[in-house]
């Protein structure tokens, strides 16, 4: 037997595996991928492999240092495939010793060390694959010396330094990736001395300085170029006119801050996929027909009108930008009509006027971003049409009148954003029969009426968003339906797949600005991983529903600002996923859930500005929120708020107080009460006993009477007298 394909095949409980192939003398190429091997025996001191030429082990389930026993493979040997294991250690000898080892594969394993500078020994190497590793240091210069080399990928890796200018010696290389390493330094015309067969050309993710005269003729012509957040600016790449085979252009974050060239536009023509993003390039776009499948231009300082595109146009990516003018010429140009465009993102520029009737036209739109621009009037009914529409963001425009009915046609529909917008309208019912909705964002609208129980048959939603708004009655009690936020996961999966397009060179995630935790934030990649709800700035009133601990997977709840009443749920200790919750600013009471010492998750809570009462429940979790998320609570107490007991003595010092207040003008009035019956009495008894003061007192009373009569009666008959001749 020469040849033995075993790939896929269920091996891992064949723990002598290794001897039964090493009794096959005449083999020369085993593939065992996937095959769930546990081990290659790296005790084994030899195995006999003399005729094997080929050997793929690669996604099996190693987990030990690659075994010495390479070192008795034949002086034939051709290709080795380790790949996608859990291999430790470092690369030893005796793989580098294999003198006509063609293929070298250990990517994505948990190899460590540097690269061997004896790598330079193994000159009949064609493809060197070292990458996903946790390889460090230098690139050795030795590799310079491997002139066969057509691939070499270290991508993914730790190694630091400069790049050796001998790899411009590698006259037959046609694959070069460094992604995603610590490598300083420049690079110049001298890394690409001889490089004439480069195809492709990959160093994004690395700090290095493309350094490179501007009259400077490559030796190649590329295919595909990616150097995303390398230092290439602020000039624009003059090289890249004379590449004339390039398909795909990728120099996002690279510092460039010039007009672009007036070839530039003209040059892109056969380009498959651009993506220059997150630069400062400025100018317009002229009046060309675009023809990339792929633009991305996200993030710089283009201005003037929106271009126009032929139907190999898939992917739009405008945002962040200057681009002005009314988006009713960009939908109803004659040659957009035949577009076949699945993404367009135009957010965060200067568009205006209204969304015409014209949008029907772009029938392959599954993402629509139009959001934060000057737009007005009314969502036509015509979007309705959309039927492959995944996103919808209009957010943070001037959008009048209500929500077509129409739109619940868009059954695919997986966002929905209007929010900042001008829709002071009930929430419409036919908004549950959207079941493929995961995020609906519809804050600061004036949004009026109950929240509707439909909302709980979105059973995949996975953000709610109904903030700053005008609603009033209950919480739904229903929210427990929505599975995505009651079904366990393990905190580390994603809830739903990123929303988002992937093409075969890029890729456009939909954005979405949020508030989990008091502070705005965009989400993109990670909107996946997010659980929200968030009520708060409305006139919500009625008690928290008990139904809500049982969305065990939400993250961030937002209640505030509401007319809230009664108590927190016993049970919101079992949210434990929690990362924030905010009640504040409501008129509930009760003490706070002993439960809630269970949320070790959670990283804001702001209770603040209710009637709560009691002690604060004793944990680390609790304490490490300050004072003023508890404030406006005079009746709770404990850590961090002043302690239990000084609440408790300052209510008693306030009753003995007043207690003693009111024993003492008890016995104020009590003694002022004897103190006149005592003297009343007493005078009354001496002159009703004692006959001589009783005459004396009566005598003393008629001389009163008789001074009053005698001295005062004429002087007021005088008066009166006066006063009855003054003139009327």
């Amino acid at each position: 037997m020469h040849y033995l394909d075993l790939s896929l095949a269920n091996l891992h409980q064949e723990v002598d595996w290794l001897q039964i192939m090493s009794k096959l003398p005449s083999l020369s190429k085993l593939h065992l991928q996937g095959c769930k091997l546990g081990s290659m025996n790296p005790s084994l001191g030899f195995v006999n492999f003399t005729s094997l030429r080929v050997l793929n082990l690669s996604q099996n389930l190693f987990n030990h240092e690659i075994p010495y026993w390479f070192s008795n493979l034949s002086t034939g040997f051709l290709e080795l495939d380790l790949g996608d294991n859990s291999l430790k250690g470092e690369i030893p000898p005796c793989i580098l010793n294999i003198q006509k080892l063609e293929y070298l594969s250990l990517e994505n394993n948990q190899l460590i060390g540097k690269i061997p500078e004896s790598i330079g020994q193994a000159k009949n190497l064609l493809h060197l694959n070292l990458k996903a590793n946790s390889f460090s240091g230098p690139i050795p210069s030795s590799i310079g010396n491997l002139s066969y080399l057509r691939e070499l990928s270290l991508s993914n890796n730790q190694l630091n330094g400069t790049v050796p200018k001998s790899l411009g010696l590698l006259s037959n290389l046609v694959v070069l990736d460094i992604t995603r390493n610590s490598l300083t330094g420049n690079i110049d015309e001298a890394h690409f001395t001889k490089l004439s067969e480069l195809k492709f050309l990959t160093m994004s993710r690395t700090p290095l300085f493309f350094n490179v005269n501007s009259n400077w003729v490559p030796p190649f012509q590329l295919k595909y170029v990616s150097m995303n957040s390398c230092k290439i600016g602020p000039n624009f790449p003059v090289w890249l006119q004379m590449q004339r085979s390039l398909m795909v252009l990728r120099m996002s974050m690279s510092g460039i801050s010039a007009k672009v060239p007036d070839w530039f536009w003209n040059w892109t023509l056969k380009i498959d996929t651009i993506d220059l993003s997150f630069n400062h390039i400025e100018g317009n776009i002229p009046d060309i027909l675009l023809n990339s499948t792929f633009l991305n231009l996200r993030s710089n300082q283009f201005k003037g009108r929106l271009p126009q595109l032929s139907a190999n146009v898939k992917v739009l990516n405008l945002a962040n930008n200057s681009f002005s003018g009314p988006i009713s010429l960009f939908l109803c140009q004659k040659m957009n009509r035949k577009n076949k465009l699945m993404v367009l993102d135009a957010s965060n520029n200067l568009l205006s006027g209204e969304l015409s009737q014209c949008l029907k036209y772009w029938q392959s739109l599954m993402h629509l971003n139009l959001g934060s621009n000057r737009l007005s009037g009314r969502i036509p009914y015509c979007v309705g049409s959309l039927v492959a529409l995944q996103s919808l963001c209009l957010r943070n425009n001037n959008i009048l009148g209500d929500i077509p009915p129409s739109l619940k046609k868009c059954s695919n529909l997986e966002l929905i954003d209007l929010a900042e917008n001008h829709l002071p309208i009930d929430i419409p019912l036919w908004i549950g029969e959207m079941t493929s909705l995961k995020i609906l964002s519809l804050r600061s609208n004036g949004f009026r009426g109950h929240i509707p129980l439909q909302i709980c048959q979105l059973s995949s939603l996975g953000v709610l968003d109904l903030a700053n708004n005008s609603l009033s009655g209950l919480i739904p009690k229903c929210f427990n339906n929505i599975r995505t936020m009651t079904i366990p996961n393990n905190g580390t999966l994603p809830y739903f797949d990123s929303l988002g397009y992937h093409y075969e060179y890029g890729y456009y995630f939909e954005t979405l600005k949020l508030v989990p935790k008091g502070n705005e934030l965009d989400y993109e990649k990670n909107l996946k991983y997010v659980r929200m709800i968030d009520l708060s700035s409305n006139n919500l009133s009625g008690s928290i529903p008990i139904e809500i601990p049982a969305l065990f997977q939400l993250k961030f709840l937002n209640l505030s600002r509401n007319n809230l009443t009664g108590k927190i749920p016993e049970k919101i200790g079992s949210m434990k996923e929690l990362e924030s919750i905010d009640l504040s600013r409501n008129h509930l009471s009760g003490e706070i859930p002993s439960s809630m010492s269970n949320l070790t998750s959670l990283s804001r809570l702001d209770l603040s500005y209710n009637n709560l009462s009691g002690r604060i429940p004793s944990s680390t979790q609790l304490q490490s929120f300050d004072a003023p998320n508890y404030i406006g609570n005079p009746q709770l107490c404990g850590d961090p708020l002043p302690q239990c007991y000084k609440i408790e003595e300052e209510s008693f010092n306030r009753s003995i107080g007043k207690a003693k207040d009111d024993s003492e003008n008890s016995s104020f009035y009590m003694g002022m009460g004897a103190g006149f019956m005592v003297g009343f009495w007493t005078i009354c008894g001496v002159l009703f006993f004692n006959r001589a003061w009783r005459h004396a007192y009566f005598r003393f009373l008629e001389n009163i009477n008789v001074w009053v009569y005698v001295n005062m009666v004429p002087k007021m008959n005088w008066f009166v007298g006066r006063v009855k001749k003054l003139p009327p």
